[in-house]
């Protein structure tokens, strides 16, 4: 079949490298894709939020399934999009509608969800501008440090955990009253700082049953051991040491059951991935997010130890058939570590020439923010190039990350040496 994947990074990367390796897999596009993508699939040159050009690549190229990468168009609800399109109805489309989506795209529906259903989280209580003097009160009854976060999508920005009181203050007033994330923080959610050590849950769903991915640790802020502004990801290994039997049994029981249930008792429509942000809080998880689409980094750690046909599980996700797939994973570590252009996640320079992709052997490299201009492969976002490694222990696959990524060069290249360091 001819398959059409949405978005520009190193998920998508990721996607139609595992794609492009089906039987099943005719023609792969991807709009708008990267320079890697562009290797291995036909780069269209759409914004993945342009429903009706979108519409037109399916029609023109006949495709029959599309995956789709960031949460955006999710929100935006291209999956209502499809259903409603006599000429798209039929198309298989591998993601939740917009009202299922504000799991992701709005923090108090998604702590609405889990308080409905009985899921662990932070306890929290959320503000607008009208109610800002209680927010403010509200802080008061809080212990350090304070946790605000946007209540829309922020580009994985929209977070502060600040040890001051006083500033606590001053940035929620600055999110609220001066709009510091845009109309993502007309809304902020304040919650009780958990502390733990982080890891990310992957879950495949056709609306029926759910297929549980391999677990990943991802790396969120710009500076080693975890200092600095946080970024869109840094790095990631899976799986994750500490995540256990028993640990992954608690998580199974006390969270993604009651996540899938809680889908069809709150009639949300869900064929595609839930992302769960937890926290290990001392032996016990907790829901830190949800998100509706597969994280990046960790795509480029969790889709290499899938040793199943990519293709195939989709279509068991479409068909609601995914109780019947046997989930095959490659037992070694994957790691990966992220390149980014410098001054990331602030201002920061692109159109710089990409040298040594090519010397990269023995390990997997993807592309985030990478274009083709002149013939040359040239930097295109903050986020650059992710080489991932696969070894029989942790080091082994580090190693082969790190020694990739010395084979690369870019003026302003820049990436974290401690990537596993807490593991």
């Amino acid at each position: 079949m001819n398959i059409l994947v949405i978005g520009s990074g190193g998920r998508e990367h990721t996607f139609c490298w595992k794609l492009a390796q089906s039987p099943k897999c005719k023609n792969l596009y991807v709009s708008p894709g990267n320079a890697g993508t562009s290797e291995i699939a036909t780069n269209l040159a759409i914004s993945v939020t342009d429903f009706e050009s979108i519409k037109e690549a399916v029609i023109k190229y006949d495709i029959e399934m599309v995956i789709v990468g960031p949460e955006a168009p999710l929100v935006g609800g291209i999956k209502e999009y499809f259903e409603l399109d006599d000429k798209l109805k039929l198309v298989s489309l591998i993601g939740p509608d917009s009202k299922a989506s504000k799991l992701e795209g709005s923090k108090s529906f998604a702590k609405a969800f889990m308080n409905r259903h009985n899921i662990p989280t932070a306890k929290h209580s959320e503000f607008t501008s009208n109610s800002i003097e209680k927010g403010l009160r509200f802080l008061e009854t809080m212990s350090p440090p304070y946790v605000l976060k946007a209540d829309g999508l922020a580009a994985g920005k929209g977070v502060l955990i600040i040890d001051d009181i006083n500033e606590a203050k001053s940035e929620l007033k600055s999110m609220l009253i001066n709009k510091k994330f845009g109309q993502a923080s007309e809304k902020v959610v304040i919650e009780e700082f958990l502390d733990g050590i982080e890891l990310s849950c992957f879950v495949l769903t056709d609306g029926e049953t759910g297929i549980t991915l391999p677990m990943a640790k991802d790396y969120k802020k710009i500076g080693e051991k975890d200092k600095g502004l946080n970024t869109g990801g840094m790095g990631a290994i899976s799986p994750v040491p500490f995540a256990d039997e028993k640990f992954i049994k608690k998580i199974n029981d006390r969270i993604i059951e009651p996540t899938l249930l809680g889908f069809k008792k709150d009639n949300l429509p869900y064929q595609g991935f839930v992302f769960i942000g937890l926290i290990n809080v001392n032996g016990d998880p907790k829901v830190i997010e949800y998100n509706v689409r597969m994280g990046d980094p960790e795509t480029e750690v969790v889709i290499p130890r899938i040793k199943n046909d990519l293709v195939s599980l989709f279509e068991a996700t479409a068909n609601k058939t995914l109780s019947k797939i046997k989930l095959e994973i490659d037992p070694r570590i994957a790691s990966t570590v992220m390149s980014v252009s410098g001054g990331y996640p602030e201002e920061y320079e692109k159109g710089h020439e990409i040298e040594g992709i090519s010397d990269i052997k023995d390990t997997l490299v993807f592309h985030s923010g990478t274009t083709i201009k002149d013939k040359k492969i040239i930097t295109s976002g903050g986020r650059v190039i992710t080489v991932t490694g696969l070894g029989d222990n942790m080091s082994e696959a580090l190693k082969k990350s790190y020694e990739g990524l010395q084979k690369i060069n870019y003026k302003g290249m820049y990436y974290r040496k401690d990537i596993g360091f807490d593991l």
